[in-house]
């Protein structure tokens, strides 16, 4: 699986209209109901918030990847935004967040869920690479990019 097999540039959204973690988390959301990823937006939003409350996913250097599981979710999916200034996500760094990863899958998909939680987190440790994609102008630029850091990174099944 790549993150390829699980993004479309249609779940991106940059910039993001709102400008606090709640906020963009259900505005993320809204992107997947949008491109009819999602049965249930509601039952989601409270599950990735829910998630959120409990421990931040804001891992540092400037990223957060919110994520839930739950049956309004019938397959992997996956959304990004890049808010219009960084915000505040309680990250582990402290410092705020220019890109939002939001993860979100049914009950029964944990391993893909924890293959895709750990992708994002390895292709963003590249110094280079995550100060292109925060460089990004639009959601077509940060799907390109993310295409060919992909291509360049071996695949595993």
């Amino acid at each position: 699986m790549t993150l390829m097999d699980i993004l479309s540039p249609a779940c991106i959204k940059a910039p993001l209209t709102a400008s606090d973690k709640k906020g963009v988390i259900e505005e993320l959301v809204d992107v997947l109901a949008a491109a009819g990823k999602v049965k249930d937006a509601a039952l989601l939003k409270a599950s990735v918030w829910s998630r959120e409350t409990t421990r931040t996913t804001g891992i540092g250097h400037g990223l957060a990847i919110p994520h839930g599981k739950c049956d309004g979710v019938s397959s992997l999916a996956m959304a990004i935004g890049k808010p219009a200034k960084p915000i505040d996500f309680a990250s582990i760094d402290g410092k705020p967040v220019r890109m939002i990863v939001l993860l979100a899958s049914p009950p029964d998909k944990t391993s893909d869920h924890i293959q895709a939680l750990a992708r994002i987190s390895r292709i963003m440790t590249v110094e280079d690479f995550r100060n292109r994609i925060y460089d990004a102008p639009g959601p077509q630029e940060i799907y390109n990019l993310l295409a060919a850091q992909e291509g360049a990174a071996p695949a595993k099944a």
